[in-house]
C-alpha cells in the first residue's frame, strides 16, 4: 500500500496531488487514496503535509474503515520529525485499542524499533501476535510481517527462540534463514576486509531482496467479488445475462467461500473479498467502454476494487464476523467446518 520508489525516480509531490484529486472524484475510495498520497508526501520529505492528510482523514465525518491504521501511520510520521511525545501517546492508544488488523501493530512496533526502543517493540509485536494468532491453525498472509518483525527484534535483543519464532521460521520461504537475515552481527560484515565474509553478506542481501520483491509482487489481495443480497437482485434484474453467473444469492455466497478455500488450499496467499454495488459497477463498465452485462467484466471490476484498497482480508480474524454480512461469527457461518 505504501510506495517505496526513491524520490529521484518519482515526483512524489505531484503524485500526492494526483491522488488527492482522484480522492475528490471517488469519495468511496478516498481513505485508501489519501493514505497513498500521505506516503508520497513522507517520501518527499514533507512530513507536516503528510500529517495534515492523516488529520484530515481522522476528522472526517464519515467512519473510516481502518482508523487504527491511520493513527499508526500518523504516529510513525510524527516521530520522524520531532514530535516524539505526541507519537508515543498515539502509539499507546493504538496498543490499548487492540486492533484486529495486523498492519497497525506492525507500524507502531517498527516505529519503536527504528528509534531503538527494542523492548517496547518486542512487547508490541508480541501483543499483536498473541491477539491475532492464538489458536489460529494457519496464520493469514497479512500477519506474516508481525511474526517476522517480532523474530527480528528478539534476535537483536539476543533472547532465545520461542514457539512464535519457530512459526516465523516455518513461514519464511527464502533460502537464507531468518536467523541469518536478522543476525545483529551482519552490520559488522559490511565493514569487513575479508572477501569471504563480504561474499556471504552479499548472498544474504540478495536473498533478503528476493523475499522483499516477492512480498511486493502482491500489493493488493487476490480478491473475489461479493454482492450483498439487495445489490445482487438489482444487478440481475437490470442485466439478465448475469443470471447464469448468479443463480441465487445463497449459491453466490457458497461459491465465494468455496473459491477462496480452493485458492488457499493451492497455496495462494493474500486472499480477500471486495463488495460490489450496482452504481459503482455501472460506472466502472462505462469507464471501460463495456456493457455491465458482460460476464468477463466482473473479475476486472473485482481487481480494480482491490487495487483501490477496497478488499477485506480472508479468512476473517478469529472471533470476527462473517464476511457475508449475516452478523454471525465466521466460525459459525461460512467458516463452519462440517462434522
Amino acid at each position: 500500500m505504501r510506495p517505496d520508489t526513491p524520490a529521484e525516480n518519482v515526483d512524489h509531490p505531484a503524485e500526492a496531488a494526483r491522488l488527492e484529486r482522484t480522492a475528490a472524484r471517488y469519495p468511496e475510495d478516498a481513505e485508501a487514496l489519501l493514505l497513498q498520497a500521505a506516503a508520497h508526501l513522507e517520501l518527499a520529505g514533507d512530513r507536516p503535509a503528510a500529517t495534515a492528510l492523516y488529520d484530515r482523514l481522522l476528522s472526517s465525518p464519515d467512519a473510516l474503515e481502518t482508523p487504527h491504521l491511520v493513527r499508526a501511520l500518523k504516529a510513525s510520521n510524527l516521530w520522524e520529525y520531532g514530535h516524539e511525545a505526541e507519537a508515543r501517546a498515539i502509539i499507546d492508544g493504538v496498543r490499548s485499542a487492540s486492533p484486529r488488523d495486523p498492519a497497525p501493530w506492525v507500524i507502531v512496533a517498527e516505529s519503536l524499533e527504528s528509534h531503538d526502543e527494542l523492548e517496547a517493540a518486542q512487547e508490541t509485536f508480541t501483543e499483536g501476535v498473541t491477539l491475532l494468532l492464538t489458536d489460529v491453525p494457519e496464520p493469514p498472509y497479512s500477519t506474516h510481517p508481525l511474526l517476522f518483525g517480532r523474530h527480528r527484534v528478539r534476535r537483536m535483543l539476543g533472547v532465545s527462540h520461542d514457539e512464535w519464532d519457530t512459526l516465523a521460521d516455518s513461514l519464511h520461504s527464502s533460502s537464507v534463514s531468518l536467523d541469518e537475515l536478522h543476525d545483529p552481527k551482519r552490520v559488522w560484515s559490511l565493514g569487513s576486509d575479508n572477501p569471504a565474509e563480504l561474499e556471504a553478506e552479499i548472498s544474504r542481501l540478495r536473498a533478503e531482496l528476493g523475499a522483499f520483491r516477492e512480498a511486493l509482487s502482491r500489493p493488493f489481495p487476490v480478491a473475489v467479488l461479493h454482492w450483498p443480497e439487495g445489490e445482487l437482485a438489482e444487478l440481475v434484474g437490470a442485466y439478465e445475462s448475469l443470471a447464469v453467473e448468479y443463480p441465487s444469492h445463497e449459491e453466490h455466497l457458497a461459491t465465494i467461500e468455496g473459491s477462496l478455500q480452493e485458492l488457499a488450499a493451492s497455496g495462494t496467499p493474500n486472499l480477500g473479498i471486495v463488495t460490489g454495488t450496482v452504481p459503482s459497477y455501472e460506472a466502472f463498465a462505462a469507464s471501460e467502454g463495456a456493457s455491465p452485462g458482460e460476464v468477463d467484466l466482473l473479475p476486472q471490476y473485482a481487481t480494480t476494487l482491490a487495487a483501490r484498497g477496497r478488499a477485506v482480508g480472508w479468512p476473517p480474524q478469529r472471533g470476527a464476523s462473517c464476511w457475508c454480512g449475516s452478523g454471525d461469527s465466521y466460525a459459525d457461518c461460512h467458516g463452519r467446518t462440517e462434522a
